[in-house]
């Protein structure tokens, strides 16, 4: 499914190489843009990935799972659906705002109420150094006294957090939560280094080097 699922991403024009910034403000040669899915077939396909995913770990679990805004949204409803349509799961799925609504029904999430003892599994793209996931933690917790139990994800960039850790391992660590990735930037380079995707080569050995002096810049192999 890796090597699936990677080409799959530089098909869709969201695996990319260049130079770029991170949200964390690292210049990076490869960037992971979710938004970039554009079409009906590319957003079920990628849920039919996440979903395998899940039921691969949590498949005798009741849970909820929670996108958080933007990239999130699209997310958790293409996953929820494949979980729906794959593996005849019906797990309830909701998502925040980025502000709060203050008429109407009011309140910051949407979809299913969490409500104390819920199992939350969060969807989310990429992790670089967690900020994402640090922000959304404390809406769920102020939602209800949920457990999250997992974070999936596209892409584990293996990149230092706030420390000399991983963002993944920080966040083991300070919230007690596994991540799942699909793929890992080491999956990537492993893949394409030299293998054509629909006959063009996208990490030949410039890339490569550029890859492997930021991986031992930021990250942690």
């Amino acid at each position: 499914m890796k090597k699936e699922f990677i080409k799959f991403m530089v098909e869709a024009g969201v695996l990319t190489f260049g130079d770029f910034v991170t949200k964390s403000g690292r210049n990076t040669p490869y960037f992971v843009n979710t938004g970039n899915y554009k079409t009906a077939n590319q957003i079920a396909k990628l849920g039919e990935f996440y979903a395998a995913l899940i039921n691969e770990k949590f498949k005798d679990e009741k849970f909820v799972l929670f996108g958080p805004a933007y990239k999130g949204i699209p997310l958790v409803v293409t996953t929820s659906v494949a979980l729906s349509n794959k593996y005849n799961l019906n797990p309830s799925y909701c998502f925040n705002r980025k502000e709060t609504k203050d008429h109407g029904e009011g309140g910051l999430l949407v979809g299913a109420k969490l409500e104390g003892g819920d199992n939350v599994i969060i969807i989310e793209d990429v992790i670089t150094a967690g900020t994402a996931i640090r922000e959304c933690l404390p809406i769920l917790k102020d939602a209800a006294n949920v457990n999250i139990k997992g974070l999936i994800i596209s892409v584990d960039r293996m990149e230092k957090g706030q420390s000399e850790q991983t963002a993944i391992q920080e966040i083991k660590e300070e919230f007690g939560i596994d991540t799942y990735p699909l793929v890992t930037v080491r999956d990537i380079i492993d893949t394409l280094y030299n293998n054509p995707i629909d006959g063009k080569i996208v990490i030949d050995n410039e890339i490569k080097e550029k890859m492997e002096n930021y991986l031992q810049k930021y990250c942690i192999k």
